[in-house]
């Protein structure tokens, strides 16, 4: 254990992972696991919400999604299942231009097929007369699969110059294509946490997040870009019952060319996150990978310049942690809106992008330096 070790509480060391995270009586388990569940059968919870049991589908949310760094621009391709409605989602950000690409296609519930495991082949995909998303999951050998497609309509959402402009980023639909297919292969250990939520004794909030080596290609627009010996991935696959009323904040990055303190060319990616969970010291999902290994990393909190949704072409967020593990400024070129308000559901979702600046210790108290890495954060709140 190294001097900062300390700081990190023992429920947020991984444990052996039970067969199911739902048990014979319908009890979810919760804290920090090694590998994949078996089964994630979360409409077997009991009184999950305060809503009778059969109401279940309706409040469980699910999705896969993957983040794919390349050279120019950054993927996010996302099957999502809400529980009233499913979704193929994805998004492009090009980091030479910081404009934002995004096609976003709903599509009914029942025809959203989110894997029930992440091993042995199992299957998660979405498609639609515009789009389609899949992944062939086989967590169990380090591995997965995702290709996807999404053609028309595509919010793009480009900054301006003038920064005295009422709204300085600019917002329009364009024609766009996108398609990708890309072979993941894991290179440092599962984050696998399930996290109580409050209003219910048996709520949570299931999350696997994993670092990959990505090897394919992507197409957009025309422009086909191919991975390198620096292209990296994140997989999260999420699984929960929000509260009614729920907000998160979330910043990630991953790359082949951190330079550590000894001037070393190291894997490296991280999670960090701010959510409604009941102990954030006990249950976290905050996490330093590098290449064979990772290591827990305490609970942050976000300090906003200004608030996401007044974003024009510039912002920062500030990321820290109370023992200085965690010293991260992200400075933010890039976002993309998908607000959503309806009779039933409200939904002030903004994918950020842009520049990291800063640090994060790993437990021996070695630095990490994130000095133009570019990252990628959201800043999500739900009514439902």
């Amino acid at each position: 254990m190294g001097e900062y070790s300390k700081f990190i509480h023992p429920k947020r060391r991984a444990v052996p992972t039970p067969k199911d995270l739902v048990d014979e009586n319908g009890k979810i388990v919760f804290g920090t696991f090694d590998k994949e569940f078996e089964t994630m059968e979360l409409l077997r919870a009991k009184r999950p919400t305060k809503a009778p049991d059969f109401m279940n589908r309706f409040k469980l949310t699910l999705w896969e999604a993957t983040e794919v760094h390349l050279k120019n621009g950054i993927l996010l391709a996302v099957v999502c299942d809400m529980g009233i409605f499913g979704k193929t989602f994805n998004v492009f950000y090009d980091k030479r231009t910081h404009y934002v690409y995004s096609w976003d296609t709903n599509l009914d519930s029942k025809k959203t097929v989110i894997a029930p495991t992440l091993i042995n082949g199992a299957v998660a995909e979405a498609s639609t007369p515009v789009s389609f998303v899949k992944y062939v999951n086989n967590f169990q050998d380090g591995r997965a699969d995702l290709s996807g497609k999404h053609t028309g309509k595509c919010l793009v959402t480009k900054p301006r110059e003038d920064k005295t402009a009422v709204k300085a980023i600019k917002e329009n639909y364009e024609e766009a294509t996108i398609e990708y297919n890309f072979t993941l292969k894991r290179v440092s250990d599962p984050c696998v946490a399930s996290i109580p939520f409050p209003f219910s004794h048996n709520r949570t909030l299931y999350s696997q997040k994993d670092f990959f080596k990505a090897e394919g290609r992507l197409v957009i627009n025309g422009e086909e870009m191919l991975s390198d010996e620096d292209t990296m991935a994140i997989i999260d696959d999420h699984r929960g019952y929000y509260p009614r009323k729920a907000h998160y904040d979330w910043c990630t990055t991953l790359s082949n060319a951190v330079v550590d303190e000894t001037g070393e060319k190291r894997y490296i990616a991280f999670n960090l996150t701010r959510n409604q969970s009941i102990d954030q010291e006990q249950y976290n999902e905050n996490i330093l990978w590098l290449e064979g290994k990772s290591n827990p990393l305490p609970p942050v909190t976000f300090t906003k310049s200004i608030e996401t949704k007044d974003f024009k072409n510039y912002a920062e967020w500030i990321i820290k942690d109370e023992h200085d593990m965690v010293n991260v400024k992200f400075k933010i070129y890039g976002l993309n809106p998908m607000v959503l308000h309806a009779l039933v559901v409200n939904i002030d979702y903004y994918i950020t992008y842009g520049e990291l600046e800063g640090y994060i210790r790993d437990e021996d108290g070695k630095k990490y330096i994130l000095d133009g890495l570019v990252g990628m954060g959201e800043d999500k709140t739900l009514l439902l």
